[in-house]
């Protein structure tokens, strides 16, 4: 075999191993996107010392959805009712009600961090607040109704566990507030036009899903992000998602009405984007002083929530209390 035989073969070799990858790597984002594998719930409250129950209810468009209710201290509890001030923690895309454990594979390509919802949990606990942890479909215990709408969608489950809490009898209707993740906070965008019963909000790090596919690929993959998540998305629509740049967080955001937002960003968070969070506090019509956060990493973001929980704690009170 002569010297340019050998360089060929070693050419096509390399460029069918470069499309190989490629295809691996679009499969990988494509499932992803269609319908996440499940993490598993590697915890429960019992263990940090919580007392819960096993709570199962339907999505407002049927959804099994499978979560646990954890009931507060007695500190914020009405003396003449029982009832307690409630908050809902909606969890991001890929994750389960605990948060992320970070042990898949894109977790390790990306660089997640661990996210421990059940801290969060715990400060609330003590704060006198009941907490309801359930899993957005397609995660978690909860049905599969694929395909994952980052946020559009899944604002079926937030309106279906407020649906729940306000029908039991130890929650005040009157003060159930929410915290929700990435599309966990799309969610409860997306949710705000369809119930008044939603009373105050955290929402960390929301993200237009164009926006946060388009920086997401290219921090992952480089120049070659651009391709990919174009065929990614478009295998992603053959199975029936939406064209990314349909699902308009900021839209929702401007039919908020009356319900308080606080939003809370990373400034230099390479995924999601300061300017698309800024443009959505500015269309909130009652948004309070955002939170910015100076943290280069997205997970940075999620972690300040957990080690500084009184930011959502002083916000729900403050709304709470007129």
């Amino acid at each position: 075999m002569t010297l340019f035989s050998r360089t060929l073969r070693l050419f096509f070799f390399l460029i069918g191993l470069g499309v190989g990858l490629m295809a691996a790597i679009i499969a990988l984002l494509t499932r992803q996107m269609v319908n996440p594998p499940r993490q598993r719930l590697w915890t429960n409250p019992k263990d940090i010392g919580l007392d819960y129950e096993d709570v199962q209810f339907p999505a407002r468009d049927g959804a099994r959805l499978s979560g646990w209710f954890i009931p507060g201290s007695s500190m914020k509890t009405d003396e003449n009712t029982g009832k307690r001030p409630t908050i809902l923690l909606v969890h991001s895309w890929m994750w389960n009600r605990l948060g992320n454990s970070a042990e898949s594979m894109l977790d390790n390509m990306s660089g997640a961090l661990p996210v421990d919802l059940l801290r969060l949990t715990h400060a609330l606990h003590r704060a006198g607040y009941n907490t309801l942890m359930f899993d957005l479909r397609n995660h978690g215990l909860s049905a599969s109704v694929p395909p994952t709408t980052f946020g559009l969608q899944e604002a079926n489950d937030l309106l279906g566990a407020v649906d729940y809490v306000a029908q039991r009898s130890d929650v005040d209707v009157q003060r159930i507030g929410a915290i929700g993740f990435s599309v966990g906070a799309n969610a409860i965008l997306f949710s705000l036009q369809h119930t008044s019963q939603l009373n105050a909000a955290v929402l960390v790090q929301p993200a237009s899903p164009s926006s946060f596919a388009d920086r997401f690929s290219a921090d992952l993959l480089g120049p070659l992000g651009a391709p990919v998540i174009m065929l990614a998305e478009t295998a992603y629509r053959v199975f029936g998602g939406l064209p990314m740049r349909t699902i308009r967080p900021i839209d929702a955001a401007a039919g908020a009405g009356k319900t308080p937002l606080l939003y809370v960003q990373s400034n230099r968070d390479r995924w999601g984007s300061l300017d698309d969070v800024a443009d959505m506090v500015a269309a909130t019509p009652k948004a309070s002083p955002p939170v910015y956060i100076d943290a280069g990493h997205r997970f940075t973001g999620y972690q300040y929530i957990l080690n500084q929980p009184h930011v959502c704690i002083d916000f729900f009170n403050a709304q709470f209390a007129s």
